[in-house]
C-alpha cells in the first residue's frame, strides 16, 4: 500500500528528473529567446491564467532583480483594458502547459498588431499557442509527478525552472555582477549583505575583550565576561593578532580540565584563526562563518596589510547591521 510518505518521495524523484531531462532539451531557440529579449530596449512581459500566471509572476519579478525589466499580464485582464502596459515591440512570453488556452491563443492576433515577438513556453509543440508564436520554448510532454497525474506539478516546476535559466542566461550575456543586483536591493538582508562592509559592522577593538599570550587565562574570562561578544582577541605587543579565544574554545578547555587559574591564554587560543577584513562585504562574512562544516558566529577583523586587529563581527552584527 502506497504510503503519504512514499507519494512525496516519488513526486520529489520525479520532478529531479524532468528538471534534468530539461537541461538537455535547451536548444538554439533558448538563444534566440535570450538574444531577442537582451537586445529590446524596453520590457518583457510574461502572460499567461491560473497556475501558469503565477508563475509567471515569479519569473516577471526574478527578471526585473536580474536586470532585465519585466512585467506580468493576466491573459484575461489583458482584453479589458490591462493591453495599456504594453509597449510596441515589447516581446511577450505565453505560457501554457497544453498551448491551447483559450485567453492566450484569442491574444495572439491583438498581440500581433503591437508588433511584439512571442515567445512560447509549452509542453506541447504542436498546439496552437507553439504553432503560431515566433520562438518556442519546450518544457516537455512529461506526466504531472502528484499522485493523479492531474495537479500542475511537474509542469509549474519546469516552467519556473526555465525562467530562472532565462534570467541567469540574461545575467551572463548583460554582464550582471553583484553591484548590479545590490544596485536593485538597497533594502533588506540581501542588500546590506552586498553594499555594507565589515567595516561598517564591526565591533571595535576598544569593545572588545582583548588578552596577550601571556595572560592569565582567568583575566581573559573576566575580560570576554565584560565585553561579551563571544570571543577575545590575543593580540602581540604590536597589535597585531595572535589569536583568538572564542565562548567554544573556553568550554572545550573546561572540559579537558584546563586550570583557568593558571593557564595562560596563549594555552588555549587558536592561533592564525580564520578572519575577515575592513573592506570585505557582509555577504563574504557571512559565507566564511557559516560555509564551512562547523559553523562559527564571530570572526576577528584584522587589516589585511599589517595584519593589526581592528576588532571582532559576529553573525549577529551583520544580520543587524543598516537596520534603523
Amino acid at each position: 500500500m502506497t504510503t503519504p510518505l512514499d507519494s512525496a518521495r516519488a513526486l520529489l524523484q520525479t520532478e529531479a528528473s524532468a528538471l534534468a531531462e530539461l537541461a538537455t532539451r535547451l536548444d538554439g531557440s533558448f538563444t534566440k529567446a535570450v538574444d531577442l529579449i537582451a537586445a529590446h530596449p524596453g520590457k518583457v512581459v510574461l502572460c499567461g491564467v491560473g497556475k501558469s500566471g503565477l508563475i509567471g509572476q515569479k519569473i516577471a519579478a526574478t527578471l526585473c532583480s536580474t536586470g532585465t525589466p519585466a512585467i506580468f499580464l493576466h491573459a484575461a485582464d489583458a482584453v479589458h483594458g490591462d493591453l495599456g502596459i504594453l509597449q510596441p515591440g515589447d516581446p511577450v512570453v505565453l505560457i501554457s502547459r497544453s498551448g491551447t488556452t483559450s485567453e492566450l491563443v484569442r491574444l495572439i492576433p491583438v498581440l500581433r498588431s503591437f508588433k511584439s515577438p512571442l515567445i512560447a513556453i509549452v509542453g506541447n509543440t504542436q498546439s496552437p499557442l507553439a504553432t503560431q508564436s515566433d520562438l518556442v520554448l519546450d518544457i516537455g510532454a512529461r506526466p504531472e509527478a502528484d499522485p493523479l497525474g492531474l495537479v500542475p506539478t511537474t509542469s509549474a516546476l519546469l516552467t519556473l525552472a526555465l525562467g530562472d535559466a532565462l534570467a541567469a542566461a540574461l545575467m551572463t550575456k548583460r554582464g550582471f555582477g553583484p553591484s548590479d543586483f545590490a544596485r536593485f536591493h538597497p533594502a533588506g538582508q540581501l542588500g546590506r549583505n552586498l553594499t555594507l562592509t565589515v567595516g561598517e559592522a564591526l565591533q571595535p577593538l576598544e569593545r572588545c575583550a582583548c588578552a596577550k599570550p601571556g595572560d592569565l587565562l582567568r583575566d581573559t574570562v573576566i575580560a570576554m565576561t565584560r565585553h561579551p561578544h563571544g570571543a577575545a582577541c590575543v593580540l602581540a605587543p604590536d597589535g597585531t593578532l595572535a589569536g583568538l579565544i572564542t565562548d567554544g574554545d573556553l568550554r572545550r578547555a573546561l572540559g579537558r580540565g584546563v586550570d583557568i587559574n593558571t593557564a595562560r591564554a596563549a594555552d588555549i587560543m587558536t592561533v592564525n584563526p580564520v578572519r575577515a577584513h575592513a573592506p570585505m562585504s557582509l555577504g563574504e562574512a557571512a559565507r566564511i562563518m557559516e560555509d564551512r562544516p562547523s559553523q562559527i558566529s564571530v570572526l576577528p577583523v584584522t587589516d589585511a596589510a599589517s595584519n593589526r586587529c581592528l576588532g571582532l563581527v559576529r553573525i549577529h552584527d551583520i544580520y543587524q547591521a543598516g537596520i534603523v
